[in-house]
């Protein structure tokens, strides 16, 4: 089933029109866009020649050739509609990948929810302790091991069908950002020790950023960076990681600066680059994380929870793109005179 649903991609890949949407993305990306918002679209609509199947989350966790049949079914699903969305897959093993290394009990959800599992935190200062004097754990233990593989296999994917190897993004796993993969690690008490233990929280930051570091070298020497563009999401930013920093939202600006920029800007120095990812409320932080160095895009997922006006002003108004953001709240600016800039793109 998997050889034929490859095949069926295979044959239904443009590449002139594969070539043409990465131009306009790296337009786009170089600050070539015009004052509009950009919303690329592949202009013809490919649909398949066999029926794909749907691979729930759990089968998908169990089985590479199942993980990549999911995978791949979003792409095949992105030619049939003939829209500007990249061809991206990755290996996806959910939040706990990188706190998986440090020992934290999985949690597999219910197969009816069809959602990616989580994991129970250590919760004890005792238990973060030992981690810390642990040190950098084996990048391929636990949830780590599986998706390194996982990586293993597309690249032998690759190997196979060459339009796939071109136009099928294969993009780094969700391992988060130093402090969300702490939050995940210590669980909610960590806010607290935010104050009570900064010193240990920085110890276990360092720890964390360290072993990313380790971690997505070992998944470049499988799936190389693609040089100075990366399609994420379906989404594409000058750069080379996506950073999540959802937990930012619960801190200060000021504890933004001590505790998540410096973390962040190390991972941005190291890898050439990037984007960052936030849910809910980031208005508040937005112009201290918009100061990092090789910082070229921004995706929130909630516009209506934040200032807007205050976004633009950190973002678009310095050359930051903004990327996935909701047609409506992008509308909305234009509407009132905002100027964007061309920095903006709507799916």
């Amino acid at each position: 089933m998997l050889d034929r649903c490859l095949e069926d991609l295979e044959r239904r890949i443009d590449g002139d029109v594969e070539d043409r949407l990465h131009a306009e993305w790296v337009g786009f990306s170089e600050g070539r866009s015009d004052g509009g918002l950009f919303t690329p679209q592949r202009g013809c609509e490919a649909p398949p020649g066999v029926e794909w199947p749907e691979v729930r989350v759990n089968a998908a966790l169990a089985d590479f050739d199942q993980m990549a049949l999911q995978q791949f079914r979003g792409c095949s699903e992105t030619l049939a509609a003939g829209n500007g969305a990249m061809m991206c897959v990755r290996s996806n093993y959910g939040v706990s990948i990188l706190p998986s290394l440090f020992g934290v009990e999985l949690f597999m959800m219910d197969d009816e929810t069809n959602t990616l599992p989580t994991s129970y935190p250590l919760g004890s200062i005792d238990r973060i302790e030992a981690v810390v004097d642990a040190g950098v754990p084996d990048p391929a233990g636990s949830l780590g091991g599986r998706t390194l593989a996982m990586g293993e296999h597309y690249a032998a994917i690759r190997d196979t069908y060459p339009k796939i190897a071109k136009h099928v993004h294969v993009y780094h796993p969700d391992i988060q950002g130093p402090m969300d993969v702490c939050e995940v690690l210590w669980g909610s008490e960590i806010f607290v020790a935010l104050v009570d233990r900064p010193d240990l929280v920085h110890a276990l930051l360092d720890l964390v950023t360290e072993t990313y570091i380790r971690f997505l070298r070992r998944w470049e020497a499988i799936i190389p960076f693609e040089p100075t563009y990366q399609a994420h999401w379906g989404l594409f930013h000058k750069g080379t990681i996506m950073l999540r920093d959802d937990s930012a939202m619960n801190l200060s600006p000021e504890m933004f600066d001590e505790f998540i920029a410096p973390y962040d800007q190390r991972l941005l120095d190291e890898f050439g680059g990037g984007a960052i990812h936030f849910c809910g409320r980031g208005d508040h932080y937005i112009a201290r994380m918009c100061r990092l160095r090789g910082l070229h895009a921004i995706n929130l997922s909630q516009p209506d929870w934040n200032n807007m006006a205050v976004i633009y002003q950190s973002t678009v108004d310095r050359g930051i793109k903004l990327i996935g953001l909701r047609r409506e709240a992008a509308e909305a600016a234009l509407a009132a005179g905002r100027d964007l800039h061309g920095c903006v793109h709507c799916g």
